[in-house]
């Protein structure tokens, strides 16, 4: 099998420059050229549908809302008994309640006091609030400011029977899951959860629950990982931490492919002399690039093993969550079957002077806010290094330094991505 990782140099991740490495948008374009969506689906119930992707379009059976009703509370007329001038009288003929309507005919000189969704009944076509006649024994008197078909929600004005609601790779959230019970709907087709099976690679890891030895650290990316994961309703196995050990990493890796669409592993895609996975995954699949031109995370690597999409991310914790949402998270959304979305940016004005080196794209993090000019202003969260994850807890952005910049200084506008059109 031949790969383009047969010809790479190895050059060290603090190099400055990297010609072999791919830009941030040409390995984006060439991952979302090689994942496949997913063609399962299942049938559940609306009440376990948040967070899932339709697969088929819905369809209204019935008009929402049903019958021409009012908007507010008061009383029901017909149009042609507003007075052109100064005032009229109407007797009141009956009540209609929200779910026990008025059934009969209303005649001209003649009102039904009404709730507000109640049904118009039969002869009315106008509401006037209540606050806006005058009420004397059984009958209301009302002006010429009223209008014709004032505060009446009409059937099938918000939807149309016959039409679709909801297209299919729609994303379900709270709205959806009220729009499907408002047309009847009890169950809907949506895609199977994707398969996403990680682990971390590294003798110094240690699980939460034990006490540290000299020279270990724990594993703060096993639970990153999980949580980013989680939050786009993926099925997740947790192999969790491996140790630097050829065989382990081979049968790990072989064992996951086999029961998910997608295995991700933090750690061990550098070039240091324990970093196995790259030269393992070339092995038993394929490795189609393993270097990006940015910073944090150039040691990415992507390829497949067996029928699962592989990708090796870095393993400082940074470097694991940019390269997680610059990469892996469009790639998972197009495998869902969730429709495309471009990533929110804006541009916002920099409060601090930031330096990085030319040939790669920066993410650094920060902090955006608007100003009394109500202009977004941001500046960064501290330092910036790929292992200080307090530097993404306390951001709420990316600030995106393109290839070209080399500084940029106070006052100077940059590129930032919001964390709320990330996750």
């Amino acid at each position: 099998m031949t790969t383009n990782t047969k010809i790479i140099k190895d050059i060290s991740c603090s190099d400055s420059f990297d010609p072999e490495s791919l830009l941030v948008d040409n390995a984006l374009e060439k991952i979302l050229s090689i994942v496949k969506e997913i063609k399962d689906e299942v049938q559940i119930e609306i009440k376990e549908s948040l967070g899932r992707i339709l697969s088929k379009n819905v369809t209204a059976k019935i008009n929402v809302p049903g019958h021409t009703n009012s908007a507010m509370d008061g009383y029901a007329i017909r149009s042609y008994d507003i007075p052109s001038a100064k005032f009229t009288t109407l007797k009141i003929a009956g009540t209609s309640w929200a779910g026990k309507p008025f059934n009969k005919k209303i005649s001209s000189g003649e009102c039904i006091r009404i709730m507000t969704g109640a049904a118009l009944p039969e002869g009315s076509d106008t509401v006037v609030m209540q606050e806006r006649v005058k009420i004397e024994k059984n009958s209301i008197i009302i002006d010429a400011k009223n209008q014709a078909k004032q505060n009446v929600r009409y059937a099938g004005e918000d939807i149309k029977k016959g039409n679709i609601v909801l297209k299919e790779r729609k994303k379900i959230s709270p709205a959806e899951m009220g729009l499907l019970a408002s047309i009847g709907v009890k169950k809907i087709h949506v895609k199977r959860k994707i398969k996403v099976s990680f682990f971390s690679t590294g003798d110094e890891l240690a699980d939460v629950d034990k006490p540290l030895q000299k020279g270990q650290i724990y594993n703060s990316n096993r639970y990153t990982l999980y949580g980013m994961l989680k939050k786009i309703n993926a099925e997740i196995t947790d192999f969790g931490n491996i140790p630097d050990n050829k065989n382990k990493i081979k049968d790990t890796l072989i064992e996951a492919s086999k029961a998910s669409d997608v295995v991700i592993t933090s750690g061990g895609v550098s070039v240091g002399d324990a970093d196995y996975v790259k030269d393992i995954v070339n092995e038993i699949g394929e490795v189609n690039f393993w270097k990006v031109a940015m910073k944090p995370g150039r040691p990415l690597a992507f390829g497949k093993i067996n029928n699962a999409c592989f990708f090796g991310l870095p393993g400082n914790p940074v470097s694991v969550m940019v390269t997680f949402y610059m990469f892996v998270q469009p790639a998972l959304f197009k495998m869902m079957g969730q429709e495309a979305a471009n990533t929110l940016r804006l541009q916002a004005r920099c409060l601090d002077h930031l330096r990085k080196r030319p040939g790669r794209v920066e993410f650094q993090r920060g902090v955006m806010s608007l100003n009394d000019k109500n202009l977004y202003e941001v500046s960064k969260t501290g330092p910036q290094g790929s292992g200080i994850l307090t530097s993404m807890s306390e951001a709420n952005c990316f600030i995106v330094l393109s290839l070209d910049v080399e500084s940029t200084k106070p006052g100077d506008m940059v590129t930032v991505i919001p964390f709320t059109s990330l996750i």
